[in-house]
């Protein structure tokens, strides 16, 4: 079991700075500084901080699905055949090797995962499950729930 981390004790600058990253990531530090009312050298040193605090986790860019041909995503609820810790750990092995597998959670309920997957379209969604998903191991049952659209995509975590 892994021990809780402490929280932060988090002001309204480092506030302020975690959320214009949230928001642009591209935004030089002399810009996050302003509006965080800093210097850039002691917005510098905060950014460094919540980096080395394991806050700030990465960086990425968010890429268009759409615009790169992933036109369908589907939500895929998974339940294994046993609960035992080596067929989770063989599972979630197995799922990181699936490109189309964008997220997969442990979950509690009825399930035992729950994969976000995009596809081209519904034939290559059928392949994508019938060559990678129904082939993961131990996997006894599967329920596919298409995505229709998002109404509310990840915008960052609420700070405030």
């Amino acid at each position: 079991m892994k021990e809780k981390q402490p929280e932060l004790d988090l002001d309204e600058s480092d506030i302020i700075i975690l959320e214009q990253l949230q928001r642009d990531c591209r935004q030089t530090v002399a810009q996050i500084a302003t509006k965080a009312h800093l210097s850039t050298s002691a917005c510098h040193r905060r950014i460094k901080a919540l980096e080395e605090n394991g806050v700030i986790t990465g960086y990425v860019a968010k890429l268009s699905s759409r615009r790169l041909g992933y036109s369908v995503e589907f939500f895929v609820e998974l339940s294994l055949a046993t609960q035992a810790e080596g067929a989770f750990e063989e599972f979630e092995r197995e799922v990181l090797k699936i490109p189309e597998v964008l997220e997969c959670y442990l979950v509690g309920g009825q399930y035992d995962y729950l994969l976000r997957v995009v596809a081209v379209d519904a034939e290559d969604y059928e392949r994508i499950h019938r060559q990678s998903i129904s082939r993961l191991p131990g996997v006894t049952k599967i329920q596919s729930i298409l995505s229709l659209r998002c109404v509310k995509p990840m915008r960052g975590l609420p700070l405030r």
